[in-house]
């Protein structure tokens, strides 16, 4: 697609990105932006209408201020109600390689396609790295006028019928209660769609493992700490960093340092106990951790879940799916 081509027609699409940090609108290519703000690899995503999947989204954003429910339901239905509401129009995606923009492409991809939008209709512009920056995290380390140049480039597409169903089928992979669809979709290539598979590969590895019961990022959590990060900042920052493409903030990680710190049998301690955890909060780990970390116990045996992924509600002492470490494919457990 030409510089010329891109001036002369993004600008009456709908723009979509995943957040104000990208500077859409100071490219001067789009009139209208809407930011698709959702953390889909967390909590409950079930496969419900729209409008109740909607209310379990609010609910879970906002578990810990009930006064901000409203606020947040709002914000998603004017999301949804000005993809609708564009049907007969254009659309223009802002995205990355990463699992937590990967999940928000295939939603609105799988929304457009029941809304009978035709492919050609949707461009996406979809980057995993810019050249001089040696760890590309995201569109927002992009100046307005590098952002410009990505239309003439080939990380946009138009779509084909052929993105719009795999999208489709990823959406309901990943919202299904079980998941058995999400090997297929992370065996998929298409290029229009390049980092799909290696983001639901990625996605697999957050089943609790049949090594330890722990998920990728917990255990890169306590690798940090057993390498002697002191609190949850280092922590977080040493995991992150063993990310090929960074899907998680700080707030997720501590979030999952707590959990780690809970239980019957811990496997981190945290100082100061029992509140928050945040960039300051001590860290150490216990000896049930050391020994789940050293594959010699199971966090899920130990302590149990409870937790999302997408549809599938892992719970209990025994969980029905693990992330398998010989075939690196979630299976049965």
């Amino acid at each position: 697609m030409t510089e010329s081509a891109a001036d002369g027609r993004l600008p009456e699409a709908l723009h979509v990105s995943n957040g104000d940090a990208t500077d859409v609108p100071g490219t001067g290519l789009a009139r209208r932006v809407v930011y698709w703000r959702d953390v889909l690899h967390e909590g409950p995503v079930p496969d419900v209408a729209p409008d109740k999947l909607r209310r379990v989204r609010a609910a879970h954003l906002m578990a810990h201020e009930p006064a901000g429910r409203e606020a947040t339901l709002r914000v998603l239905a004017e999301r949804d109600r000005a993809l609708e509401d564009n049907r007969d129009g254009e659309y223009v995606l802002w995205f990355e390689a990463d699992l937590y923009d990967q999940l928000q492409i295939v939603e609105i991809l799988a929304r457009l396609a029941a809304l009978g939008v035709p492919a050609g209709r949707v461009t996406l512009i979809c980057i995993g790295e810019y050249p001089g920056i040696a760890r590309f995290g995201g569109l927002g380390q992009l100046t307005a006028a590098q952002l410009r140049e990505l239309p003439a480039t080939g990380a946009c597409a138009r779509l084909t019928p052929a993105a719009l169903e795999l999208a489709t089928r990823a959406w309901a992979a990943f919202r299904a209660p079980t998941p058995d669809g999400l090997a297929g979709v992370a065996a998929s290539r298409l290029g229009e769609l390049r980092f799909l598979g290696e983001a639901f590969d990625r996605l697999g590895r957050e089943y609790p493992s049949t090594r330890d019961g722990l998920s990728l990022a917990e255990r890169r959590v306590l690798a940090a700490v057993a390498a002697g990060a002191p609190d949850a900042g280092t922590a977080f920052h040493q995991a992150a960093a063993r990310e090929t493409r960074p899907f998680m903030g700080d707030s997720t990680y501590y979030d999952r340092m707590d959990r780690l710190a809970r239980g019957p049998y811990p496997l981190l301690d945290l100082d100061p106990h029992g509140g928050p955890v945040t960039h300051a909060t001590g860290l150490r780990l216990t000896e049930p951790g050391a020994r789940v970390l050293a594959g010699q116990a199971d966090q899920i045996t130990l302590n149990g879940v409870d937790r999302w992924i997408g549809g599938v509600h892992l719970r209990g002492h025994q969980v029905p799916w693990r992330w398998n470490e010989a075939t690196e494919t979630v299976t049965p457990a």
